[in-house]
């Protein structure tokens, strides 16, 4: 990660910028969908299923995520239980949200996406979270892959 950072010349009163870069041996996050046993993608078919304006607010909601990852905070996000976060988007008239969670080796799984009709996030929609979630684990821990 680089950030550039200003510093100020006092004999001359002009802002210089240098780049310093923050934990340059550690792994960029990356991100991923959940996929079924059968193959199919849910996150892909509910991302699939929004008109471009809200699918292309979605795509830069988790690009954002993926460049704060754990840092990020509300309204970008929202913890909802244990290890499942919501990432959050609204379009005109409606609110959508994709549950995921952090998992080893820096990677950001996204298990679910549901338009949210509610205050509270429906039971439903968490079992389903649930479920892929306690799937991507044990398929996981099958292929050898890392613990959380």
């Amino acid at each position: 990660m680089v950030f550039v950072v200003p510093s100020l010349s006092y004999l001359t009163a002009h802002v210089q910028y240098t780049k310093i870069r923050i934990m340059p041996d550690q792994p960029e996050w990356t991100t991923e969908f959940y996929v079924a046993r059968d193959g199919t993608s849910p996150i892909e078919a509910f991302l699939d299923s929004l008109d471009p304006k809200t699918r292309a607010r979605f795509l830069w909601s988790m690009e954002q995520l993926r460049v704060r990852n754990v840092q990020a905070r509300e309204p970008l996000v929202k913890h909802l239980e244990d290890k499942l976060w919501e990432l959050r988007e609204e379009s005109r008239t409606n609110i959508y949200r994709i549950i995921y969670f952090f998992y080893a080796g820096r990677r950001i799984v996204f298990l679910h996406g549901f338009q949210k009709k509610t205050q509270k996030t429906p039971q439903k929609e968490l079992d389903i979270a649930r479920t892929r979630y306690e799937d991507f684990l044990s398929r996981e821990e099958e292929n050898g892959g890392d613990t959380p």
